[in-house]
């Protein structure tokens, strides 16, 4: 029998080797974090007191903003500790959680993004019922039922993955427990279960591209019907960014899970592979506001009141004084 080392931590590779770059690395991925969490709590702050932005549409953003904070806080912190203390080690059970909160929040995203496509299709192709179909009580289904599903695969992909049991090198040449690393240095003949499990993350991200595909169709073709050049822009201003959103994290996504395994990764590769967890909440907040004239005004207005309020309170104590 040879002699087999059990895995009983892991090593995460990080960005660099080197401690200096290590340091510079943590704090720079800190800043971004934090400009993150600044700018998604922003909308979730405007969402959640104008009343005017209290439709499905402000709805499922909101909880897309919600969803972008939970999914980067999963990788950064600890990666931000681990380059300052230069400790890159984690435990199974550490690696266990990173892989269920990822693949949890992951999956829970393209859902997201695949129902707001639904809402968008609604809204544009049966304007005169979008009211009744997209009413509260289905906006909190559709919620319910994808966190339900997206639980359900974190559960069943993370117990997949660590029933196995792990042998020989313990580095993982990423920033975070990645499936393609785990299943390289993996000693068990459970591969079927693991492609079985691979299988059906396929199957499902396939089904919500079609079902995105399907939504922006008749999107499309109905946008070029409408004679008046405003409302296709109207249109266009709402339905492009979320089109853009999906299709840059599906592409971060697949390069993450869908690259094989292998001993060594580049820098490059490393970094790309951040991407993932960081870019799509990065960019979210600027897409989605940056041509929305809804958020502008909102905005304004929560400034306005924020400003009038301590105003009027400085006046008061004036008076007093």
């Amino acid at each position: 029998m040879p002699n087999i080392t059990v895995v009983t931590g892991f090593i995460l590779m990080g960005l660099s080797d080197i401690h200096e770059v290590q340091t510079l690395c943590g704090v720079f991925f800190l800043l971004i974090y934090a400009m993150i969490l600044m700018s998604n709590f922003l909308i979730i702050t405007l969402i959640t007191l104008d009343q005017k932005l209290q439709s499905p549409m402000y709805f499922f953003l909101k909880n897309l903003s919600l969803l972008d904070v939970c999914l980067v806080s999963v990788p950064i912190p600890n990666f931000f500790v681990s380059s300052l203390t230069h400790n890159n080690s984690i435990s199974i059970v550490g690696c266990a959680c990173q892989l269920f909160f990822m693949a949890s929040f992951g999956a829970e995203e393209v859902f997201i993004l695949t129902v707001m496509s639904y809402d968008r299709y609604v809204a544009v192709c049966h304007p005169l019922h979008y009211e009744t179909i997209m009413c509260n009580v289905t906006c909190v289904l559709m919620m319910g039922v994808s966190w339900i599903i997206a639980l359900l695969f974190a559960v069943s992909y993370t117990i997949v993955i660590f029933s196995m049991p792990f042998c020989g090198s313990n580095v993982i040449p990423e920033i975070f427990c990645d499936v393609p690393s785990l299943v390289r240095i993996s000693c068990s003949d459970l591969f079927v279960a693991i492609y079985i499990s691979l299988g059906i993350a396929l199957c499902l991200a396939i089904a919500c591209i079609f079902c995105v595909v399907i939504s922006y169709s008749y999107i499309f073709s109905t946008v070029l019907k409408i004679p008046a050049t405003q409302g296709q822009s109207k249109v266009f201003s709402t339905c492009v960014p979320h089109l853009i959103v999906f299709t840059v994290f599906m592409a971060a996504a697949c390069f993450v899970y869908l690259k094989p395994p292998s001993n060594t990764t580049s820098v490059t590769g490393r970094l790309f592979s951040v991407l993932y967890p960081v870019l799509s909440p990065a960019i979210n907040p600027v897409i989605y506001t940056l041509r929305n004239t809804e958020v502008h005004s909102a905005l304004k207005r929560l400034l306005q009141n924020f400003f009038s309020r301590d105003l009027l309170h400085l006046t008061c104590q004036v008076i007093r004084e």
